[in-house]
């Protein structure tokens, strides 16, 4: 199937608000609906038609001990940053950490994710948030014209620019990427 069989619907009842509050209704009319699931960035880019690092995942960690993260907003023991990554690569949790100056990182707990954003694992969108979260932003997504992103639930995605898309997300640009042997020889 690809991004043309796919049925144009309204998004998650919380990301469509988000959009109407960022003044993006116009992104109503292209998100796409799937009918299996769109949960893994490979499910996504196979039912849209795209390459793999054209999907942004949304992937939230917990972070402890960073003094560049609001202590007030503890959950789980852990601060939740949200990384905005390609679906292509992998988050180096320790460049992450790094970042972050933080003590530890570590993949944040489905509770958590749901607690902190408002949508299950796989569904998550870049922006349109339940609260406010520390976003990182991988700076391989502007090597694309265009990513697809989770539209609030497993099933939808929509496609934006990928500066505007960590624009609205209040993303800060960073290398956080896993790099593979060839690369780390550079």
């Amino acid at each position: 199937m690809t991004a043309s069989d796919a049925t144009t619907s309204s998004a998650h009842p919380q990301f469509a608000a988000a959009l109407r509050e960022l003044g993006l209704d116009h992104l109503n009319d292209r998100i796409r609906r799937f009918p299996d699931a769109t949960r893994t960035a490979a499910e996504a880019a196979a039912a849209i038609g795209c390459g793999l690092s054209q999907i942004c995942k949304s992937l939230v960690f917990a972070a402890w001990g960073s003094p560049l993260l609001e202590r007030s907003r503890e959950l789980g023991g852990g601060v939740p940053v949200l990384v905005l990554m390609d679906g292509a690569s992998r988050v180096d949790v320790e460049l992450v950490r790094r970042e972050l100056g933080a003590g530890k990182v570590t993949r944040a707990k489905a509770d958590v994710v749901r607690e902190t954003t408002g949508y299950a694992i796989g569904g998550v969108p870049p922006f349109g948030h339940r609260t406010r979260t520390r976003v990182l932003a991988d700076r391989a997504l502007l090597e694309h014209e265009t990513v697809w992103a989770a539209a609030g639930t497993p099933h939808t995605v929509f496609p934006m620019d990928p500066k505007s898309l960590i624009a609205h997300a209040g993303g800060t640009l960073v290398d956080v990427r896993e790099r593979t042997g060839s690369e780390r020889a550079e």
